[in-house]
């Protein structure tokens, strides 16, 4: 089996998660995909709305048999990615991880703890974000594995690689972030 793991605060979850995530299955050759919705974001200084509200925002507008809601970091007690993949590999052997993440995080991949652990655990599959291309491609951790990199034709075999592996992929952008929701009202947190 091979799932992807997209991780994130999901503060809230709106259709450009759908989007990234219907397109990860298909250009990843995915079987399913997790939506981790983090406890928090160590990165961030504000903190995100109540779990309870994100998570019933994110089942609500989710809706593929292909794709599992969980609050999983937060029944493990962490808000790191690292220790999350790690729990994870441990409890399902045989299954093959590739954690999914937007172009913008792989731009500041290289802050989170454990990050080079994290690239050595399970292949990465990059999507392309609005406005951040470029700045991920040139990102320290796309410079410092970029040997390691298969080209966006070969994406479909992303999960069968031994990490390091990463593959970046271009996908129709659909301009809509969660800050600009909660930034326009659109989203009340509510922690």
């Amino acid at each position: 089996m091979r799932v992807g793991l997209l991780g994130g605060s999901f503060d809230p979850a709106h259709e450009g998660h759908v989007h990234l995530t219907r397109v990860a299955l298909r250009r990843f050759g995915l079987d399913r995909v997790i939506w981790l919705v983090s406890p928090g974001n160590p990165l961030k200084v504000r903190g995100p709305a109540a779990l309870s509200a994100r998570m019933a925002r994110a089942q609500e507008i989710m809706r593929d048999p292909r794709v599992i809601v969980s609050d999983f970091e937060a029944q493990i007690g962490t808000s790191y990615t690292a220790e999350t993949i790690d729990t994870l590999k441990a409890a399902y052997l045989g299954v093959r991880f590739v954690w999914l993440m937007g172009a913008d995080n792989l731009h500041q991949f290289h802050r989170w703890q454990r990050w080079q652990d994290i690239v050595h655990a399970v292949p990465l599959g990059v999507l392309a974000r609005p406005g951040w291309r470029q700045s991920g491609l040139h990102s320290r951790t796309a410079q410092q594995y970029r040997h390691m990199r298969l080209p966006d034709r070969a994406s479909h075999v992303l999960a069968d690689q031994i990490a390091p592996a990463w593959c970046f992929v271009n996908m129709p952008m659909m301009p809509v972030s969660s800050s600009e929701l909660r930034a326009k009202g659109a989203w009340q947190h509510n922690s």
